[in-house]
């Protein structure tokens, strides 16, 4: 009696596991080819009753994606605007939002997709001369650099994939492997020559001899990379400094990238020409542009009007090359986010942040206004046509739609930052972008009296 009931529960259990392979089957027959039961498999997970989940999505947005490296292969960097996708274990890349991507997959295109299991995450300032540029990298060795110029979305998406990676296996099964492969992809030859010792005496002496050629070659191949490394040493240290170079007139000084007291001492000024160029194009042809600072302009062609600036004395912003005035702008934010100390000097952060945190609203203009009239001379008189050309901005709104509001969002984390600061970007962003709001509204009340 008893293994009568133990044979009807054997042949229950096998019904049921045949109705469950079924539905299984039933599911990959329908797909639509083969590429598409690949899919399928990666990125949903069939549970015992044959329902489909999909993996939950975490966080999805617009951001500036640019793929750096392909199996650890260097790719020449080239910005564009993704949808991305961030879920429980990878990141997807879409051309436009999801929904609109969907629809295309269904004709064959998919999706860039990033395995974020044991992936690294870091914030790459030297990358770019973009500001908010972090680096993913995974262990195939895919390296992703991901921006935006608004902080606290940056900073949001920053800490999502971090959480993400965080929560996934350091070393999962499969990935360690790939991780090896490709270390042996980059270590050099000596390297490889213990790895594959033993294997070369394993192997038909045919087959030993041209490995053997091989690994030979790569030996000299390194020995001529050591004798090229010492060269440059060598040259290094004897190459003569800078100063030098600048006084025999090899070098130029460099406009973008110094301290702005250094650009005015070079120039006799108080304010560097270069911006003031900037400001009288805007004003001229650009004060009724839909988001006029706003909209960023082309990146080749502000790295091209970088160097020349850089490298020539005369500029001409009426050229036709520079016809965008975005492209102007661009290159006027650029120079600020350049400066080795911003326009709001390290040393006078805090008093300002302080100085935004008063109840009172006529203190708080008087106490910024001390803070202004404190400024080394280049910085407030800089300062004071930068504010004043913004304020022109303003007055068009109706046309342009820059609002206050708008160019302190531009231009608060631009002018203003802390020294050495990541952790509390998000907190000072606030402030960043009221400081920069009430020096434009109250503009004649904090710089007027300096002309009475």
């Amino acid at each position: 009696m008893q293994k009568s009931t133990n044979s009807d529960a054997s042949v229950d259990t096998l019904n049921s596991t045949r109705q469950g392979t079924g539905a299984v089957q039933m599911r990959i027959k329908n797909a639509n080819s083969h590429h598409d039961r690949l899919s399928q498999s990666k990125s949903m997970i069939l549970t015992d009753v044959g329902k489909v989940i999909e993996p939950m999505v975490e966080k999805e947005g617009y951001l500036q994606k640019a793929k750096i490296a392909d199996g650890g292969k260097k790719l020449r960097k080239n910005w564009s605007t993704s949808w991305i996708v961030l879920s429980s274990r990878k990141i997807e890349f879409y051309k436009e939002s999801k929904q609109q991507a969907l629809a295309n997959m269904k004709t064959g295109h998919k999706p860039e997709s990033v395995d974020l299991c044991g992936a690294h995450i870091e914030w790459a300032k030297e990358k770019s001369s973009r500001k908010n540029v972090f680096q993913i990298t995974t262990v195939s060795g895919n390296e992703f650099l991901l921006q935006s110029d608004i902080d606290f979305i940056i900073l949001d998406w920053f800490h999502a994939i971090k959480n993400a990676i965080d929560r996934l296996p350091k070393d999962p099964s499969g990935s360690s492997r790939n991780l090896e492969l490709f270390k042996i992809q980059r270590s050099s030859s000596t390297e490889l020559l213990s790895h594959y010792d033993n294997d070369i005496k394993e192997q038909k002496p045919e087959h030993r001899k041209s490995l053997m050629f091989r690994l030979h070659h790569s030996a000299s191949d390194t020995s001529d990379k050591n004798r090229v490394k010492s060269r440059l040493k060598k040259f290094i240290t004897r190459r003569p400094s800078l100063k030098t170079l600048q006084e025999k007139g090899l070098i130029k000084d460099q406009i973008f990238g110094s301290h702005l007291h250094t650009v005015c001492e070079r120039e006799n000024s108080t304010v560097p020409r270069f911006v003031k160029q900037c400001i009288e194009a805007v004003e001229k042809r650009g004060l009724d542009v839909d988001g006029i600072y706003r909209v960023s302009g082309n990146l080749a062609t502000i790295q091209k009007l970088r160097f020349i600036v850089n490298q020539e004395e005369k500029l001409n912003l009426d050229d036709s090359q520079w016809e965008d005035i975005h492209v102007v702008t661009g290159a006027l934010k650029m120079f600020f986010r350049e400066l080795p100390e911003p326009l709001f000097p390290y040393s006078f952060f805090e008093r300002f942040v302080e100085a935004i945190k008063k109840q009172d609203y006529n203190t708080r203009i008087e106490t910024i206004k001390s803070l202004v009239q404190k400024l080394p001379l280049p910085n407030r008189d800089t300062m004071k046509i930068l504010f004043g050309h913004l304020t022109k901005i303003v007055a068009k709104a109706s046309k342009n739609l820059m609002s206050t509001q708008s160019l302190g969002i531009v231009f608060g984390p631009t002018l203003l930052r802390a020294e050495g600061e990541m952790g509390n970007m998000a907190v000072h962003m606030v402030y960043q972008n009221q400081i920069a709001e009430l020096m434009l509204s109250e503009y004649n009340k904090i710089f007027g009296s300096e002309e009475d």
